[in-house]
C-alpha cells in the first residue's frame, strides 16, 4: 500500500524488452534507498513494481504484459520523469490516501490552465471509472494522492498548488498527455458490498439494486 504522496521524481533509464514484457531500470533521484530489501515494492507513475536489483541510484524491476497494457508504463522512454514512492510502513504519515498502486485505467489530459498561483487541470477518465469519482473525493494520478474540485460525466478538474507542480512530474503534464488512474479503494468496495449475495454472480450495481437499497428512488 502506499499514501500518494510522492517521495522523490526519478527517470527511466533503460527499458529492456524481453517477449511480451519488460524490465525497467529507474533511476531514484533523491529517493532513500538505505532501508530498501530486495523484493520491495515501489510505486513508479502509480503502478506498484518489485525491485529485482537496486543500488543507492537505480532499481531494475520487472513489468508484465497485463501491466504494460494497463497502464502508461509502456508509453514510457528513456529519460521519462517518473514519480517514485515507497510501500508504506505502519509508522508511515497518511498525509494522502490509502493507494494500491493498482493501476484501474488510463486518463488522458484534456486542458491546463493557470489560477492565480496554482495550475488547473481538466482529464477524461475512462468511463468505466467515471461513477467512482467524486467532487472532493479522492483520485490517483501518475502515483499522487488529488482531490476532485469537479466532476462532469467523465470529465474531472483538479487544482494543483504549486508545491505538487515542483515536487511531482505535474509540471510537465499539458494536453494529450496520457495518465495512470487510481480510484479511492473505498468506493470500489462499497460496490461489492452493495451486492451482497449477488456478488457471487455476474453483473454489478443496477438502478434496481440502487433503489432496492434507498440509494434513488425507483423509476
Amino acid at each position: 500500500m502506499f499514501t500518494g504522496i510522492i517521495q522523490a521524481t526519478g527517470a527511466i533509464r533503460a527499458i529492456e524488452r524481453r517477449g511480451g514484457d519488460a524490465c525497467l531500470t529507474v533511476t531514484v533521484g533523491d529517493l532513500d534507498m538505505g532501508d530498501v530489501a530486495l523484493g520491495d515494492s515501489i510505486a513508479v507513475n502509480g503502478v506498484c513494481l518489485t525491485a529485482v536489483r537496486f543500488d543507492a541510484h537505480s532499481f531494475d524491476a520487472d513489468v508484465s504484459g497485463e501491466t504494460l497494457a494497463c497502464t502508461t508504463l509502456g508509453d514510457l522512454a528513456p529519460g521519462a520523469r517518473v514519480n517514485l514512492e515507497k510501500a508504506l510502513t505502519p509508522t508511515t504519515r497518511l498525509g494522502g490516501h490509502l493507494v494500491s498502486g493498482h493501476v484501474d485505467g488510463v486518463g488522458e489530459v484534456l486542458r491546463r490552465w493557470s489560477d492565480a498561483r496554482s495550475e488547473r487541470f481538466r482529464l477524461r477518465a475512462p468511463k468505466a471509472l467515471a461513477k467512482y469519482i467524486a467532487e472532493k473525493g479522492s483520485i490517483c494520478v501518475d502515483g499522487i494522492s488529488l482531490t476532485v474540485n469537479r466532476v462532469e460525466g467523465a470529465e474531472f478538474e483538479l487544482n494543483i498548488v504549486p508545491h505538487t507542480l515542483s515536487e511531482t512530474t505535474m509540471g510537465d503534464f499539458g494536453a494529450g498527455r496520457r495518465v495512470n488512474l487510481e480510484v479511492d479503494v473505498i468506493a470500489r468496495y462499497l460496490e461489492r458490498l452493495l451486492l451482497g449475495e449477488q456478488a457471487a454472480t455476474p453483473g454489478g450495481v443496477t438502478e434496481a439494486l440502487l433503489a432496492e437499497h434507498g440509494f434513488i428512488k425507483p423509476r
